[in-house]
């Protein structure tokens, strides 16, 4: 294979001895500090081969002289971190839930680590600011429907909402007035304009009026007389502006005549005890916690199913 490089006279150096279109291009060697950078690289590759796991294999990979894994590692750190917890962990353990907010520093542990078991469990459903949204309740108010105090968040916590494989979930059910023809379309949007009269978005009408008297007639044994609702039966209050599925006319329509059965899961065949309680002290905290409960919790009672 003839050379064809020559000495660029201008440059001073030796061409590659290609020429395209008479454009030639000059065979300047690299810096040396890149060369030894580029040798420091591959010295530095070589020792993290033999060192460290780093080539993959069929089921795993190299393991490397030292034994270390990123796993081990974490492994370790988390060992640590739950020994330096355990004496806090304990004393969370052996406190009962409603000796919590009495002990402050414990307190705090416990709202941190709930912090951290919401953001894993239940942002899903009601937002990284436990906002909810519709059909998700919001768990920043005091609009409870099963109770907010401590006794109360932790049953529903561990128990669910309508788990039909649970005997002690949270159930309640209310019948689908339009869909099953208990009213007609008409009753429907009557009582529908006396519900907007409890919120205050409505005034009253001649259409509340005809609503007010469906309203004593179907839904006064769950909601109360003043739709004050009824926790002990998961019926939720109607005299305000909050409302899971929406306080809007055509919402309203659609909760009246279908009727609503959301889901929530049941926490206690997925968490320990512990991180329920913790999960517990974190959302009594969000705003809306109460310190006793509206009505004593009664399982029996709580989980009646409402049918009428």
């Amino acid at each position: 294979m003839t050379d064809h490089s020559r000495l660029d006279e201008v440059t001073g150096t030796t061409t590659v001895g290609h020429s395209w279109d008479g454009i030639e291009e000059l065979n300047t060697p690299l810096p040396r500090w890149w060369l030894w950078t580029f040798y420091a690289c591959i010295a530095f590759a070589i020792g993290y081969v033999i060192l460290y796991p780093a080539i993959p294999m069929l089921n795993s990979a190299t393991p490397g002289t030292t034994g270390w894994t990123s796993r081990g590692q974490l492994a370790q750190e988390m060992a640590a971190e739950n020994v330096r917890r355990a004496p806090m962990l304990r004393q969370l353990a052996a406190t009962p839930l409603e000796q919590l907010p009495t002990k402050p520093e414990l307190m705090q542990f416990a709202i941190a680590g709930g912090g951290a078991a919401f953001r894993a469990n239940c942002i899903q459903c009601h937002g990284t600011g436990a906002a909810g949204s519709a059909g998700y309740p919001n768990l920043r108010d005091d609009d409870w429907l099963w109770g907010g105090d401590m006794a109360s968040i932790n049953f529903t916590i561990t128990h669910g909402a309508r788990n039909p494989d649970h005997d002690l979930t949270r159930m309640s059910l209310m019948p689908a007035f339009g869909r099953d023809g208990i009213l007609d379309a008409r009753s429907v949007a009557d009582v529908v304009s006396y519900l907007r009269t409890l919120s205050g978005a409505e005034r009253p009408s001649t259409a509340s009026t005809r609503g007010s008297a469906l309203f004593a007639a179907n839904c006064v044994v769950c909601h109360g007389a003043g739709g004050e609702g009824n926790r002990a039966l998961g019926a939720p209050r109607l005299n305000d502006r909050i409302s899971l599925y929406g306080a809007s006319r055509e919402a309203l329509t659609a909760t009246v005549t279908n009727a609503r059965s959301g889901v929530m899961p049941r926490w206690g065949n997925r968490l320990d005890e512990l991180t329920i309680k913790m999960l517990t002290a974190y959302i009594h905290s969000l705003g809306g916690g109460e310190a006793v409960p509206a009505a004593a919790p009664s399982p029996t009672v709580a989980n009646t199913v409402i049918a009428e």
